[in-house]
């Protein structure tokens, strides 16, 4: 917008861009104004017409944080996880039986 607004010698404003564009100006200001804000292709391509300008001046790359691993669980606490039975007892489906 810079670059635009000095080689014309003028403020380029929002609401000038949004009427251009057909990007509405709440758009544009969270843009402007969110690092990191998720827009679609079209939005870009919009802009980089309306500046005349590369992709690389509208956009910028912003890689998502990486997750810590969870932590890895011993053999000790796999063997402990599962369900308890009584020594000897069966567990077995009940059936009801309808006549």
């Amino acid at each position: 917008m810079a670059d635009k607004q000095f080689a014309e010698g003028r403020t380029i404003t929002v609401t000038e861009v949004a009427g251009a564009t057909g990007i509405s100006r709440v758009t544009l200001s969270r843009m402007l104004n969110q690092r990191g804000y998720v827009t679609g292709s079209d939005t870009i391509d919009a802009l980089c017409e309306y500046f005349k300008c590369p992709i690389e001046k509208v956009a910028e790359y912003i890689p998502a944080p990486k997750m810590p691993e969870p932590p890895k669980k011993s053999v000790k606490d796999t063997k402990s996880a599962g369900t308890s039975q009584v020594k000897g007892e069966r567990r077995t489906p009940s059936r009801s039986t309808k006549r």
